[in-house]
C-alpha cells in the first residue's frame, strides 16, 4: 500500500509503501517534450506505458536481465525495488532519428553497422548532456567496472528487445534506459514504454511513440494503443 508521495517527475509519481525497500511507480497521463517546454495530458497513456514496461521487465527477466520490476498494483502502478539511480541515461541507437541527426553530419534513417551507445548525464539543470566515462568517473557518478557492466548490460538489453519488438511489426531506431543500484547490484530501472522508445512500424515506418506529440505528428493515445494491442494484447480481451 502507498503511503507519502516521494517525487513527482515529468511522466510518473513515486510512492513510499510500508515496506521501506519498496516503492510504488505511477504512470500519469501527463505528457512534456523539449525538457518540459511542451506540455500536455493523453487519455490512458499512463495505462498503456505502465502495461508495456511490465511486459518487456517481465520478458527481459526471463532473459536473465535484473531489473527493479516486482509486479503490479493496479493497471497504471507498479511496484519496485527502491533503487539508488545511477545518474548516467543510456541511448543505445540502432538507425540515426532525433538529437543524433541534429547535432551530427548523419542523415535520418541511417541503420548503423552496429549499436552506438549514447550517455548522457541525468540532469534537467543542465540538460542532459553527453559524457563519456572520464567525466563520469571524475564526477563520482559511477566507477570504471560499473560503466563497463552498464555498457555490456545495455548492449544485450538492445539485441534482445530488438529481436522482441521486430517478432511483433516493430523497428527500435533508439531507447532511452536508466539503472540503478540495489543490494550491491546494478539493475534495470525506470521504463520502457512508448515514452522511452522509439517504436516504428516495419512496413510503413510509421512513428507510434512520443514523437507524435513532439512533433504534432498525430494521435498520440491511438497510437500508444496500437503498440499495446500488439505487445500486451491480453489486456484487450474480456
Amino acid at each position: 500500500m502507498k503511503t507519502e508521495e516521494l517525487y513527482s517527475g515529468k511522466a510518473k509519481t513515486i510512492y513510499k509503501t510500508e515496506n521501506p525497500n519498496e516503492l510504488i511507480s505511477e504512470f500519469r497521463d501527463s505528457l512534456t517534450a523539449f525538457d518540459g517546454k511542451k506540455k500536455s495530458e493523453a487519455t490512458n497513456k499512463g495505462y498503456y506505458n505502465a502495461q508495456i514496461s511490465k511486459k518487456i521487465f517481465e520478458m527481459l527477466e526471463e532473459e536473465g536481465i535484473k531489473t527493479h520490476y516486482l509486479g503490479m498494483v493496479s493497471g497504471n502502478e507498479m511496484l519496485v525495488k527502491k533503487v539508488d539511480i545511477i545518474l548516467i541515461e543510456v541511448i543505445p541507437r540502432n538507425i540515426a532519428a532525433g538529437s543524433i541527426t541534429r547535432k551530427y553530419p548523419v542523415e535520418e534513417g541511417t541503420v548503423f553497422n552496429e549499436p552506438v551507445l549514447v550517455f548522457d548525464y541525468k540532469s534537467d539543470e543542465f540538460g542532459d548532456p553527453m559524457i563519456n566515462d572520464d567525466i563520469a568517473v571524475a564526477m563520482g557518478i559511477a566507477t570504471r567496472e560499473e560503466i563497463d557492466f552498464i555498457r555490456s548490460m545495455a548492449l544485450k538489453i538492445n539485441d534482445i528487445l530488438k529481436g522482441y519488438l521486430e517478432s511483433n511489426g516493430f523497428l527500435l531506431p533508439d531507447f532511452k534506459l536508466e539503472f540503478g543500484r540495489v543490494d550491491g547490484e546494478i539493475v534495470l530501472a525506470d521504463e520502457i514504454s512508448c515514452d522511452t522508445c522509439r517504436f516504428w512500424d516495419v512496413e510503413t515506418g510509421e512513428s507510434m511513440d512520443k514523437d507524435l506529440f513532439r512533433f504534432d505528428k498525430g494521435d498520440l493515445s491511438k497510437a500508444y494503443e496500437k503498440v499495446a494491442r500488439r505487445l500486451v494484447p491480453e489486456i484487450f480481451e474480456e
